[in-house]
This record gives structure tokens, C-alpha cells and sequence, in this order.
């Protein structure tokens, strides 16, 4: 059987396989149909919903009174303060200014860890997320997008605070991994985000007219809300229990990646040398951020006093 070193790796890729996927299956879910923040909360409702069924039928489990701040600051930056800075980002920029912005996340959350005592820096892991920033951002920026930005500016503005947002609840939620089951941190993570969101889509949501959507659009919902907002952040919260915060953050060097594999599947890109040498640099950039050298005994690191009740 995979040592949980090996599941947790699979389990990042298949969440950023999911991201991938979701940039050519629901890019045209909020083209008229539903507005972002209605989208917001449309997966953050269902994914709650998918969240306490797991954790009502499997785990059942308490959190403690000390633990209640924490999973507060998670649900604000990883569920609802992050998507809706994203969302509104991704409204007045381009998709590629997007791509290209969220490459900082890894950045953020290593030195945000080091800070914070959950990690050391060193040659080989510096060298491995330059390696794939460098891999990633080329790739973006071979898209052929023509598309214009309303405000460029401020858009790449918020997707950075996004990116920010989430690297924050990352490192705030790995300390928790070593108390609780992830279901448990995600199923209060989702719930708190929700509610969080609830004042700003309600009204969005109830505007939305269903009987307007063809099938396809109706199965783009049903697949980000299920794929993207549950499966996605189930895995990724898995592997954030086995592996450093900056590993789980990094793979998001895969997502241009996949998506350019999935685009010359379907045929409408090309490949080119440069584009083998950046997902080379990547997958080399992946092994050298996520290697370990094997411990004869595993220690789970804590953060300092500041994330301490």
C-alpha cells in the first residue's frame, strides 16, 4: 500500500488536474448566466452542504473552544475573503495577468512558514520554486488569449491579495492538521465561509434563472461545485496533513501545465520546444520543493507562540 507521503502527492495532483480542467469547463458559467459573487456562494453552498454529509456519516468530530479563532481566520481567507477578491480580480484583469499573479502564492506561503517556524530555508527548495515559477509563468504567457481588462490594475491587485489570502489560510490551517481529522477543518472552514458570503450573493443567487441554462452549463455547475469546491479542497486540506504548506501551495505550478496538456489533447494548441523545457522545469522544480530526506522517525513541526492558544 502507498505510504501517505505518496497518497498525499497524488491527491495534490488530482486537485490541480480538477483546477485545469475548470478553466475550460466553466469558463463560461458566469458569461451572463450567473454573477460571480451568486457563483461565490453557489459553491461555497454546495460544497458545505458535501462537506457535513462526509463529516456527519464518517468522522463526527469536536473541536475545542482554544481552536475556534483559527478556523474563523480560516474560513475568511481560504473560503469566503480569497474567492471573492479572486472572482472580482479575475473581472477587471485578464485570465493571464491571473495565471501570472497567482505564481506569487508559493512565495508567500514559504516565507510566510518561515516566519512562522514551520519551515527552514534552504539552496535546493529556493532553487525548486524559482524552477517552476520560471516554468509556469512561461507557459501563461505562450496563451493565445487576445482578451482586453477593464482596470488591469486593480484586477492583478486583488488576484494578489488573493493569492496572499490563501497562502495565510494555509499556514493557519496546518497546525490544526496535527489536532483534528481535515474534514473537520474544512467542513468549519466552508461553513464559516459561507456564511461570510451569504449577505453579498443571496441576492445574486435568487436573480439567477435556471430554466435559461442549457445542459452543459447546468453540468459546468454541478462539476465545479463538486469538483472544484469540494473534491479540490478535500484533497488539498488531505495533503496539507503530510506535507509542508509550501508543497501543497506549490503545485499550482502544475495547473498551466495540465491545462496546456488538456489543450493539446483537444487540439486547439500546439507544442513547441519551449514549452517542453517548461514543463520540464517545472516537474524538476516539483521534485525538488516536495523532496525529503527519509527520517527514521517522523516529528511533526509547530509554529510558534502566535499560532499557539
Amino acid at each position: 500500500m502507498p505510504n501517505k507521503a505518496v497518497l498525499s502527492h497524488l491527491a495534490l495532483f488530482s486537485a490541480n488536474l480538477i483546477y485545469a480542467i475548470t478553466f475550460i469547463v466553466a469558463k463560461d458559467v458566469m458569461g451572463g448566466y450567473v454573477s460571480p459573487i451568486a457563483f461565490i456562494l453557489m459553491r461555497a453552498t454546495g460544497a458545505t452542504i458535501l462537506f457535513w454529509i462526509i463529516h456527519q456519516m464518517f468522522i463526527r468530530e469536536k473541536v475545542d473552544k482554544k481552536d475556534w479563532k483559527w478556523l474563523i481566520l480560516c474560513g475568511f481567507f481560504g473560503v469566503a475573503f480569497n474567492q471573492m477578491m479572486f472572482f472580482k480580480g479575475l473581472h477587471l484583469t485578464t485570465p493571464i495577468n491571473a495565471a501570472v499573479t497567482m505564481t506569487s502564492t508559493p512565495i508567500l506561503v514559504f516565507l510566510s512558514a518561515i516566519y512562522l517556524g514551520q519551515e527552514k530555508l534552504n539552496l535546493r527548495r529556493g532553487v525548486g520554486i524559482l524552477l517552476g515559477a520560471v516554468g509556469a509563468i512561461t507557459l501563461i504567457l505562450m496563451s493565445t488569449s487576445q482578451l482586453r481588462a477593464e482596470n488591469p490594475t486593480l484586477g492583478n491587485f486583488l488576484v494578489f491579495v488573493n493569492a496572499v489570502s490563501y497562502a495565510i489560510y494555509l499556514v493557519l490551517a496546518k497546525p490544526l492538521m496535527a489536532r483534528y481529522n481535515p474534514v473537520t477543518v474544512i467542513k468549519w472552514a466552508f461553513t464559516i465561509g459561507w456564511v461570510m458570503i451569504l449577505p453579498f450573493g443571496i441576492e445574486g443567487l435568487l436573480e439567477v434563472v435556471w430554466t435559461d441554462m442549457s445542459s452543459n452549463i447546468i453540468w459546468s455547475i454541478v462539476f465545479v461545485v463538486v469538483g472544484t469546491s469540494f473534491l479540490a479542497y478535500l484533497f488539498n486540506i488531505i495533503a496539507l496533513k503530510n506535507l509542508r504548506a509550501s508543497t501543497v501551495s506549490f503545485y499550482i505550478y502544475l495547473q498551466p501545465l495540465l491545462a496546456t496538456v488538456i489543450a493539446l489533447s483537444i487540439g486547439v494548441e500546439s507544442l513547441n520546444s519551449l514549452k517542453v523545457l517548461s514543463g520540464i522545469a517545472i516537474f524538476i522544480g516539483v521534485f525538488l520543493v516536495s523532496y525529503q530526506r527519509p527520517k527514521s522517525k517522523s516529528v511533526i513541526s509547530t509554529p510558534k507562540d502566535k499560532l499557539k492558544s
